[in-house]
């Protein structure tokens, strides 16, 4: 698959990405030529056997590591030439977070995990926005709380608001319902497809559950590193029959 530089706000791409660990005989090529487009406004998940590359693609596009060879795009910037100084600052502007471990700060409330990479990037908080994630998170009466003070489901929901507050290009989601029950999970993912669909949001996922990567409207496969197939319309059904078919 060849895919050109991406002109959508919004959307991501990657164009013959390879990501090596290691020297020698003993190197990995966790990521063996991926060329792959995530479009703008669709939510889509990334699966495959352990070992396929999917968490190694996902820190490739969200600048959290470098290829080896390749480039990213996220709109129109290339994120593979750019220096630390303004990679960091494209994620901080550009791009939302989810991680599977919430990544908040223990000594602030809600509300200030929500807005602090708005501040510390000296940015002004849109409040008529902020309340309607907040809401639509149902975090009203939780801003006040510390994450202590918070259940897992509501520490993930509050990690969601931060990852959106700042209207981002694109949200990556690193296994975002690993840590919570099942019913807690699809609150959340349930949150992450109606931001899709009625925020107009960029999600990009990595899971390994079949019924997480059901949420998305598109699964995107990978096994040895390389793109290995997609699925429209997912069905837990669907994905667990591919998984299957691949780790043979």
């Amino acid at each position: 698959m060849t895919v050109s530089p991406v002109e959508v706000r919004g959307a991501v791409s990657s164009h013959e990405l390879v990501k090596i660990y290691g020297n020698g005989p003993a190197a990995v090529r966790a990521l063996d030529g991926v060329s792959v487009r995530f479009r703008a406004a669709q939510f889509t998940a990334i699966m495959g056997p352990s070992g396929s590359g999917k968490s190694t693609l996902l820190h490739c596009l969200a600048g959290l590591d470098k290829a080896d060879a390749g480039t990213v795009h996220i709109g129109q910037a290339e994120l593979t030439s750019l220096d630390d100084t303004r990679l960091t600052r494209l994620r901080r502007d550009r791009v939302g977070f989810v991680f599977q471990s919430f990544n908040l700060l223990p000594t602030l409330t809600a509300e200030e995990n929500i807005l602090l990479a708005l501040r510390l990037a000296g940015r002004k908080v849109d409040r008529a926005w902020f309340a309607t994630i907040v809401d639509m998170l149902g975090l009203r009466d939780r801003l006040r709380h510390k994450p202590g003070e918070l259940s897992g489901g509501q520490q993930q929901r509050v990690a969601c608001a931060r990852a959106l507050v700042g209207k981002p290009d694109v949200v990556f989601a690193d296994e975002p319902s690993g840590n919570l029950d099942s019913r807690t999970g699809a609150d959340v993912l349930e949150f992450l497809r109606t931001s899709v669909h009625d925020l107009e949001q960029t999600v990009v996922m990595v899971t390994h559950d079949p019924v997480a990567a059901s949420y998305a409207g598109r699964v995107v496969l990978l096994a040895d590193g390389r793109v290995a197939g997609e699925i429209h319309q997912p069905t837990p059904e669907s994905v667990l029959g591919v998984l299957a078919r691949l780790g043979a």
